[in-house]
């Protein structure tokens, strides 16, 4: 049962990875094996705070929830994206 649950939280870290890319190669225009979990949306792709904003209000839509503007303003990496979906259990 253990192992179970274990491996169901996988999967659903993975489905979050693969959603999250995906959403993010279409947004900035870019393939997603140039996504790497460290990737900075400014300094790697080439974005500003407002290609962050919007990146942010997709993944508010694709995921039925709403991030507070002190969070938004945090999330400036690929892995603080997953990391943060993965917290609020969706």
């Amino acid at each position: 049962m253990v192992g179970s649950v274990n491996r169901k939280e996988r999967n659903k870290m993975k489905d979050v990875e693969n959603k999250v890319r995906a959403i993010i190669a279409k947004h900035y225009r870019i393939n997603e094996d140039d996504i790497k979990n460290d990737s900075s949306f400014i300094t790697d792709f080439d974005g500003d705070s407002l290609d962050i904003i919007e990146l942010v209000l997709i993944i508010e839509d694709e995921y039925g929830i709403e991030v507070p503007e002190e969070v938004a303003e945090e999330l400036d990496t690929v892995q603080k994206v997953y990391d943060y979906i993965n917290s609020l259990n969706v």
